[in-house]
């Protein structure tokens, strides 16, 4: 089964309510697009597609973050603002990628980043699952060809490396392959590392089925052992246990999605300077 070649719906979050599709993921004007195009509709004449809006922009995940008291969210929304507006500048359209296994928490850590820097947020895997005809038929599709599905994989991924201003869930095979890695220095690469038990409890077996809990989490570990290594090459790691210990958390469930987002743009912020000033010395004098 190929990936058919399709008009793929802009899965994004931004201030208009509505835009036009982009065009085929087969089709050679995918690639060629890039931040100044991206900064507005694209013409077409297929009817627009809904942009579904963040609707918060500190949203809550049941297993691993608690409830804000109003003024401490409103701190927080400033913290976020504030820093994006420091960063944003700073980034000139670099496009971030955040890495790791997949869950509910980084792509709400996405959305909130992409809306902040007023970014473009897209998913990887829903992409190629979208690009196939949905998830049921990805799933055939890789059964059938993995190295088909592994090759369509990189072909969405190189052409989500080549535009600006997004941030991108990138799904685990961009860390599988030196090819995929290598996509990723096109933007900055950041590792959002979750503890396996909290992945375990969002996964849909646990939430049907409580008793599996111990089953997804001996399958996620053998993944995660298997993908580690490739995470591990993200240009900045934020990690939930750790900021919930600099935080002085006693417990993971008080990390807000904001205080994930706020450490992921100060690491960000501190790549960029360095690469400012290694760009800097390498300049003749």
């Amino acid at each position: 089964m190929e990936m058919r070649a399709m008009t793929l719906p802009f899965p994004c979050h931004c201030a208009s309510s509505y835009l036009s599709p982009l065009p085929s993921l087969s089709s050679p004007q995918f690639s060629s697009h890039h931040a100044t195009s991206l900064a507005k509709p694209l013409s077409s004449s297929s009817s627009h597609w809904r942009v579904t809006p963040v609707t918060s922009r500190r949203s809550s995940l049941i297993t691993c973050f608690s409830d804000m008291n109003p003024q401490a969210e409103l701190d927080s929304n400033f913290d976020i603002k504030k820093k994006a507006a420091d960063v944003v500048d700073e980034l000139k359209g670099t496009s971030i990628f955040l890495v790791g296994m997949k869950s509910a928490m980084k792509t709400h850590i996405g959305k909130v980043l992409a809306d902040e820097l007023r970014y473009y947020f897209f998913d990887s895997d829903s992409l190629v699952e979208d690009a196939f005809g949905g998830e049921a038929a990805a799933k055939l599709a890789f059964q059938s060809d993995p190295k088909g599905f592994r090759e369509s994989e990189t072909e969405v991924l190189k052409q989500l490396s080549a535009m600006g201003r997004l941030v991108v869930c990138a799904g685990d095979s961009a860390v599988q392959s030196s090819t995929n890695l290598a996509l990723l220095r096109d933007g900055i690469s950041v590792w959002i590392d979750l503890p396996l038990d909290v992945l375990a409890k969002e996964a849909p077996q646990t939430i049907t089925n409580p008793d599996s809990f111990p089953e997804v989490l001996a399958a996620l570990s053998m993944r995660y052992n298997d993908l580690r290594e490739g995470y591990g090459t993200a240009d900045a790691t934020v990690s939930l246990q750790r900021l919930a210990t600099q935080q002085g958390y006693d417990d993971l469930d008080s990390v807000t999605t904001n205080d994930m987002a706020i450490e992921t743009l100060k690491q960000v912020e501190k790549l960029v300077k360095v690469r400012k000033m290694m760009e800097a010395a390498a300049k003749p004098f």
